[in-house]
């Protein structure tokens, strides 16, 4: 745990997806349902020179906006969506790991946005956002739906959670989710009351800009 720990205080990166209860093992999150979930990515200031999160939120997140942002890790996006949707909008940020959350919220503070950011440790098999129903503007799902268990209860959550017109920006890694899988994956959208508006180009990813109906 000291080198979760260590990740934490020093912004490295562990992408840590949404969905069943996972343990540390020698530098990666291993899930007994999953096979593997993150390993330790390059730390943030390198991270932003191969994807930039301001050029990739820009086009959707406004001031006043109330953002869902589903497994944050330790706020690659976080912070710079707390910072667009300005002091009037709030950023829910929930993921099943009490630690990920609470180092979120020690980074959150150290950069004075943690008015903004209702950073939530959630169960695995529910994001609990029954409060948030039709409220949402905007969901960030980033390199997290080829991870869950299944995808139908995730989209369908989003959706409950969503306005009318509410944005979805779905994000999947390219070596690692297949065309195929990717499809389907937007076909479990569709069938929860997306649909498909635009497919933005983001480095080494497949990407949908979905629209609630």
């Amino acid at each position: 745990m000291r080198r979760l720990d260590a990740a934490f205080e020093s912004g490295i990166h562990p992408a840590i997806s949404f969905g069943k209860p996972a343990v540390w093992k020698g530098g990666t999150y291993v899930s007994a349902s999953l096979s593997l979930v993150a390993r330790l990515s390059p730390s943030q200031p390198i991270r932003r020179l191969l994807e930039d999160p301001e050029k990739v939120l820009v086009p959707y997140v406004r001031e006043g906006m109330t953002v869902l942002e589903p497994g944050p890790g330790m706020g690659f996006f976080t912070l710079p969506l707390a910072r667009r949707v300005g002091a009037s909008g709030r950023v829910v940020a929930v993921d099943i790991q009490p630690r990920m959350i609470a180092g979120l919220k020690r980074r959150v503070a150290r950069a004075g946005l943690l008015s903004r950011v209702d950073a939530r440790v959630v169960a695995a098999d529910s994001m609990g956002l029954t409060d948030l129903a039709g409220a949402v503007d905007f969901t960030l799902a980033f390199a997290l739906v080829h991870e869950l268990p299944t995808v139908e209860p995730f989209f369908a959550e989003v959706a409950q959670a969503s306005k009318p017109g509410a944005g979805l920006l779905f994000v999947e890694p390219s070596g690692h989710v297949k065309p195929p899988l990717f499809e389907e994956e937007l076909q479990a959208a569709a069938k929860a009351g997306f649909e498909l508006r635009d497919r933005p180009s983001i480095r080494r990813s497949h990407a949908a800009l979905l629209k609630k109906r």
